[in-house]
């Protein structure tokens, strides 16, 4: 299978991102064509340089004629607030997948800057990390994703850098309050050099898109491309990104995943719905109840919550507060997990987004229930046959 992986040795950045991306695509005048269609003031340039020796790709966002250079250092002071950058990236004309990433990867940006500064994530108005520049490499990166369409993405530790960083906020220590946010479940390390090398864009992105932190996997290489970033350091200011072809899943598990389980004998159905509701909106992968006979022959249910490491002790408390239970137990659980990615597919039917999983030899497709249910509906079909119709 095709695996992407991001050797993040001097941090990540969303230009040294788009910047190593691209020269692992082939259609690299493609890409800036449409990057440069996306605002009217905007211009995307893919520049030469070398870093150290080592040539590779720096991405120049030029607005109204002008480089922003490091935007996430505070040199503009446009402010924009979630809802109007979600209504920009909403009007580019770039396939809904890219939109959809660049959405959540704002998103996730707004609950970490809320969390350090102690605001809903609705009041939050993004200042570096809302400029245009910052919004062109976002989307950039997963644009260049959906084209390279990797069926595994993983990355290495990352290194995220010492001392301080100038922000609209001031002077702040590395890593910054949200980008540590944004880092909760990622190995780090400091490493040598006392700056900042892992931005909140870069640390969004890679937490949107890497499934594993670790080793390169073994594998036949088929690309490297280097990403540069704007300062020279003693070290190659690069990261570098490796397309490999690995092997399938020989049938180990392949991912890790925590279970929080909760016993309920005091709530009404329609508070456990809500709570289930609550803790899907915060980033559950799944959530069930199963019925229980509890003490004093009470019918109850068991609250099972499924949820990335990461997120684990940020739902607990979620539990904690939405249902009636006084405590939370957590197991880690390594999970065997088919590789999946979302697809368009064009039917008779009209086009239907669909996930595709792969691995352990296996490949199964399945339509999204609300697009098969909308097909369905404008065809006079069942949903059956609109399902049977992307296999």
């Amino acid at each position: 299978m095709k695996t992407l992986y991001l050797e993040c040795l001097m941090g990540a950045a969303g230009d040294m991102l788009m910047g190593a991306l691209l020269e692992l695509y082939e259609d690299k005048k493609g890409f800036l064509d449409a990057m440069n269609g996306l605002f009217p003031e905007v211009t995307v340039e893919a520049e030469a340089v070398k870093r150290q020796g080592i040539s590779g790709t720096h991405m120049r966002v030029i607005i109204g004629g002008r480089e922003e250079g490091n935007h996430e250092q505070g040199h503009e002071h446009s402010h924009r607030s979630l809802p109007e950058i979600t209504a920009l990236i909403d009007a580019f004309p770039l396939p809904e997948e890219v939109r959809t990433n660049a959405k959540n990867v704002y998103t996730q940006i707004a609950e970490a800057e809320a969390h350090a500064h102690g605001c809903p994530a609705g009041e939050v108005h993004f200042h570096e990390v809302g400029t245009l520049d910052a919004i062109a490499d976002v989307t950039g990166v997963c644009y260049l994703m959906y084209l390279l369409a990797p069926d595994m993405v993983c990355a290495s530790p990352v290194t995220v850098g010492s001392g301080t960083v100038s922000t609209a906020h001031g002077l702040l220590p590395v890593p910054a309050p949200a980008t540590a946010h944004l880092l909760n479940g990622i190995p780090v390390s400091t490493g040598e050099i006392a700056a900042e090398l892992c931005t909140p864009t870069g640390a969004a992105l890679l937490k949107a898109f890497a499934r594993h932190f670790g080793a390169m996997p073994p594998g036949t290489v088929l690309g490297c491309g280097y990403g540069c970033g704007t300062k020279d350091f003693p070290q190659a200011n690069c990261l570098r990104a490796f397309l490999l072809e690995t092997a399938d899943h020989a049938g180990g598990p392949n991912d890790t995943v925590t279970e929080l389980k909760a016993n309920i004998d005091d709530m009404s159905g329609e508070a456990l719905g809500f709570a289930m509701e609550r803790l899907l909106d915060a980033g559950a992968l799944d959530v069930s109840y199963v019925p229980l006979q509890m003490k004093k022959n009470r019918p109850g249910v068991l609250l099972l919550c499924l949820c990335r490491t990461a997120d684990a002790d940020r739902l607990a408390k979620e539990i904690l507060v939405y249902t009636g239970t006084f405590g939370v137990r957590r197991t880690d659980c390594a999970r065997y997990a088919l590789d999946v990615r979302k697809e368009t597919v064009e039917t008779e039917f009209g086009p239907v987004d669909c996930k595709t999983g792969t691995g352990y030899g296996v490949v199964k497709r399945k339509a999204e229930y609300e697009d098969a249910a909308r097909a369905a509906r404008n065809c006079g079909e069942t949903l059956e046959t609109v399902q049977k119709g992307v296999l």
